[in-house]
């Protein structure tokens, strides 16, 4: 990772991804060139274009460069690489856990988000002491946005990779010679980042700042992180807090979620923005990345016949429907084309990150407007009831459990398609509230609840990880490579040890 010291290069006409009626005319300044990092944040409007640039890293606008779906997913259970075994080879070796310290997939995320850990700490540097120009209140919000965002940054790479250096400033050559923390220390500063967001961040957006971060995604972010340190009354109790926010519910349509005409919307808690036709380009890439050849696509994302499996159906037959908002099947449209098992060679393709020709045709497979849901308020209220199950409070633990399970099972209400084949009622014996209360059954409920309300975005395998060794190599046993110790975090780059010495060979 390269920082540099004396000047800051933000090229703010690509970086600015925020939606919504003022997008258009952000993206329309002109380019900005380079300034010296003692008198660029001398207004509000520098301020805010600083921190626009710390955004740029969380989009996948190029889905090679932002790979987080590779080591998310694809080295999980729930998707395998499509199209040829030589096409992207270091996807595949990430699958099959042959994985080298130079693999292209761990490189890029390693690269991608440490650069975003850079923008937000010239913000952060800048806007350390009050600054001529700049209002307390401008200075305040940009702040915060940086330390939200310095935040989910370090939280996917220690997820990732485990033990990492911690930079929270813009950095000398030499001081940029830091050797790997403990995980617990860049948790720690993942929570005071976390915090101090959230105390100044506001509930809500609108208008051109629609998509900024929030009050609500740095307090789920937290919730989260306390989620895998296993402190789980403070996950639990931050998760309600984003609840009583009262901003946030669950769509009455699961796959609305999913849909770019109703995207920033109440579910959404942190959502990455996307919107075809501009330029600098701001779609998103995986909609050519996971739609299928024949589509203009590359196919290279294919869920398994193991996630399938893991939706659930009534005594009857019929299947949990979050499947089929998920993955495309036989018999089954997708989209407003007619399934082809020849698109896939596990009978399956992904639906939740592609769209419709309708919406975006073959010739533009590749800038899609649909934005990546990073933190939605189904995944809160799972964070919320797997906490209370494991500190002992299992019976609480059902409350915002079967809130989720009843949105599940209601789309046979709310979905006219659907509602059209049940005569608008739920199939008996679907998704049935759950009534168990011994913590090692529900244990596994919400596990498996987990797995399909967030089934390919991106989560898998670090949920697997942090399940521990016995659920991994489980869940993992179809991956003959897979040892629970040796790859239960990808390895640090060797770009980045060639770089930073103190991290050894």
């Amino acid at each position: 990772m390269k920082m540099k010291s004396k000047y800051i290069c933000l090229i703010f006409a690509a970086s600015l991804l925020l939606a919504g009626t003022g997008c258009k005319k952000f993206l329309e300044q002109p380019v900005l060139g380079q300034y010296q990092s003692d008198n660029f944040f001398t207004s509000d409007a520098n301020a805010v274009l600083a921190v626009n640039a710390a955004y740029s890293q969380l989009t996948f606008t190029d889905a090679s460069s932002n790979a987080i779906w590779v080591l998310g997913d694809l080295a999980s259970d729930d998707v395998v690489k499509g199209s040829s075994d030589g096409d992207q080879a270091d996807f595949l070796a990430v699958q099959n856990f042959n994985i080298n310290p130079s693999n292209a997939a761990v490189e890029a995320v390693w690269k991608r988000y440490y650069d975003g850990i850079f923008k937000c700490n010239v913000v952060t540097d800048g806007l350390a002491k009050p600054q001529s120009g700049v209002s307390e209140t401008t200075r305040a919000s940009v702040l915060a946005q940086a330390q939200f965002l310095r935040a989910y940054y370090y939280f996917n790479l220690t997820a990732a990779y485990g033990d990492i250096p911690l930079h929270l400033k813009v950095e000398t050559p030499e001081e940029l010679q830091s050797p790997a923390l403990p995980q617990a220390q860049i948790y720690a500063q993942i929570e005071k980042d976390c915090q101090a967001a959230a105390a100044v961040l506001p509930t809500t957006w609108s208008g051109a700042d629609l998509g900024r971060v929030t009050k609500g995604a740095a307090l789920a972010l937290l919730a989260k992180t306390y989620l895998f340190e296993k402190k789980w009354a403070l996950a639990a109790s931050t998760a309600a807090q984003v609840e009583a926010l009262g901003v946030y519910s669950l769509l009455p349509n699961y796959a609305d979620n999913f849909r770019a005409a109703t995207k920033n919307n109440s579910e959404s808690v942190f959502s990455i923005q996307h919107t075809s036709g501009l330029t600098p380009f701001q779609g998103n890439n995986l909609n050519q990345w996971f739609a299928p050849r024949s589509l203009n696509g590359y196919g290279f994302y294919l869920p398994t016949q193991s996630l399938v499996d893991n939706f659930e159906k009534s005594a009857g037959g019929v299947v949990d429907p979050r499947l089929d908002y998920t993955v495309g099947r036989a018999d089954h449209p997708y989209y407003d084309s007619a399934f082809d098992p020849s698109w896939t060679s596990t009978g399956y393709v992904s639906k939740k990150h592609t769209q419709p020709i309708s919406e975006i045709p073959t010739s533009i497979k590749g800038d899609g407007n649909l934005n990546y849901q990073a933190i939605r308020f189904a995944e809160v209220l799972l964070i919320e009831a797997e906490a209370l199950n494991e500190s002992g409070n299992s019976a609480a633990a059902l409350v915002p459990l079967n809130k989720v399970r009843k949105r599940a099972r209601e789309s046979y209400i709310n979905d006219p398609t659907l509602a059209a084949t049940t005569g608008g009622k739920v199939p008996d014996g679907l998704l049935p509230d759950i009534t168990n209360t011994s913590q090692s059954s529900l244990r596994d409920i919400i596990r498996a609840e987990r797995r399909s309300e967030l089934a390919t975005e991106f989560h898998r395998f670090f949920d697997i990880i942090r399940y521990g060794s016995d659920y991994a190599t489980n869940a993992l046993r179809s991956k003959p490579n897979f040892n629970f110790a040796t790859n239960q975090y990808f390895p640090i780059p060797t770009s980045e040890r060639q770089t930073n010495l103190k991290l050894g060979k």
